[in-house]
């Protein structure tokens, strides 16, 4: 049997809203990973001078070391203890990857915000416009895959702990529509500022499992080796429940009752 959460990560996950996986996939897988990610930027490895932008973004990447990544037994696991055992779908891709890289110069996406899980009922343009709601239509969790060494000097995210909690109260009154990606975003902001914060720090091959409330933002890379993460969803198979007759609450939603105690 892989390993599973201990009761600490457990109560970490619902009143922090994270735990930190180490060792979650091989070096190896890690290091083949991050031989796709290199040529899919265009730069050079060997030459800084190649390294021109502060971000550069990559497309969904399904080739076999992601889903090896994505798809481990000591994962596996992990999300059934998360988001309950039958309730969530495997992932054959990792998504995009904004790949940080030693500058200088501003990346222009650091700024506090919660991760958008669905699209609303009429189209639009822009990331920003979907939605997240109470019940987080669309996304079990959200993760992040390090697939380089990640210091404190190179990028790591930057997680508010326990904000998670929070967030409930302003997505309740909004129903199942939820709210716009940029307007959550803005309220969270506000209405976690001052929380204590933690980094996503770690080895290739740890991976970090975040309730998707979790407030969270990026940074400039002030060290010398580029960072390679993903961040993607965790899919649920069906909806989350805030209100079960039978109480088999998965920990995700003892997390979000716990923000909404007028739930329970």
């Amino acid at each position: 049997m892989p390993r599973g959460l201990t009761d600490d990560q457990r109560e970490q996950f619902v009143q922090e809203g994270f735990v930190c996986i180490e060792n979650a996939f091989s070096s190896e897988v890690a290091d083949a990973a991050r031989a796709i990610l290199w040529r899919e930027t265009g730069c050079d490895p060997q030459d800084p001078a190649t390294w021109r932008q502060p971000v550069v973004r990559i497309g969904d990447c399904a080739q076999e070391p992601f889903r090896k990544a994505a798809n481990t037994p000591v994962l596996h696991r992990a999300f059934d203890e998360l988001a309950g055992s039958g309730r969530w779908l495997p992932r054959e891709s990792l998504g995009g990857f904004p790949i940080r890289f030693p500058s200088a110069l501003d990346p222009g996406d650091t700024g506090w915000h919660i991760d958008a899980s669905f699209a609303p009922d009429e189209p639009v343009s822009y990331y920003a416009e979907w939605r997240v709601n109470v019940r987080s239509k669309g996304r079990a969790l959200l993760i992040l895959f390090l697939f380089s060494d990640v210091g404190r000097d190179d990028a790591p995210t930057r997680i508010r702990i326990g904000s998670h909690l929070r967030i409930p109260s302003l997505l309740m009154p909004r129903g199942e529509k939820g709210m716009s990606c940029m307007e959550l975003g803005l309220a969270a902001s506000a209405a976690t500022e001052g929380m204590p914060e933690a980094l996503a720090l770690g080895a290739a091959g740890t991976v970090y499992l975040c309730h998707p409330f979790l407030v969270h933002a990026a940074q400039p890379h002030h060290g010398v080796t580029p960072r390679f993460m993903a961040q993607p969803p965790l899919y649920p198979r069906v909806p989350f429940e805030l209100n079960r007759k039978d109480g088999d609450y998965s920990l995700v939603e003892q997390a979000i009752r716990a923000g909404a105690p007028t739930m329970v």
